[in-house]
């Protein structure tokens, strides 16, 4: 049985919850268990209902995206992962947004069955949700700064499944990649993230363009 993804929708926008609450609940493996119209409601109703995914707008007229999902992810043990919403792709604030602890980025203009696949991808959290949207943002918003990760001590094997997930790869894809187990790609994974400090893939990602580990001007291989 396909387990139920758990779903909030934040949004100040009235029409916007409407339309994504249509697309979203005609889905069998998800429910939305709950709507706010400011980032303030988000900590309480978080708590209430325990979504695995929020979807967030990144603007919004008191408490925006980015405090919001700054304070799920610095008050909370296991925050869920959070979509943010916005309708310019390259947005800066959306930087912010991924700098704060955001999973993903969605366009407001993405076709239903794009949202539907966007929040199953991060919640189950084995890809990258639009590689080269982020590295293009992250190319255009961010400035590469730091060591290019010398000091995390990452393994020659761990800076190439990093480089991996870069590209988008799943933990299936990057095990065929490397001719190696899907158990071995995880703990590698999971070495990753802990070396760095990161709490998802895209964490990590946004870490190694930053850093200069991987430059994000580059297409990957």
């Amino acid at each position: 049985m396909t387990p139920v993804i758990g779903l909030l929708l934040v949004d100040d926008e009235e029409l916007v919850r409407a339309g994504l609450r249509a697309i979203l609940a005609a889905e069998p493996d998800l429910e939305v268990l709950g709507e706010a119209s400011d980032g303030a409601e988000v900590p309480g109703l978080v708590r209430r209902h325990r979504p695995d995914v929020v979807l967030m707008d990144v603007r919004m007229p008191a408490v925006d995206g980015i405090a919001a999902t700054r304070h799920l992810v610095e008050t909370m043990t296991e925050p869920p992962r959070v979509l943010v919403l916005t309708t310019f792709g390259n947005d800066g604030y959306v930087y912010d947004a991924l700098q704060a602890g955001a999973t993903g980025f969605l366009l407001k203009r993405a076709r239903p069955a794009e949202i539907v696949q966007a929040v199953r991808t991060v919640a189950r959290g084995e890809s990258l949700l639009f590689p080269a949207a982020v590295r293009d943002l992250i190319a255009t918003q961010g400035q590469a700064r730091g060591d290019g990760l010398r000091s995390a001590g990452l393994t020659e094997r761990e800076g190439e499944v990093l480089r991996l997930v870069a590209r988008g790869l799943s933990n299936a894809e990057i095990a065929r990649e490397l001719v190696v187990g899907v158990e071995t790609v995880k703990t590698h994974v999971g070495n990753v993230l802990a070396k760095l400090g990161a709490r998802d893939r895209t964490q990590a990602v946004v870490a190694a363009y930053e850093s200069g580990f991987i430059d994000p001007r580059r297409p990957p291989d």
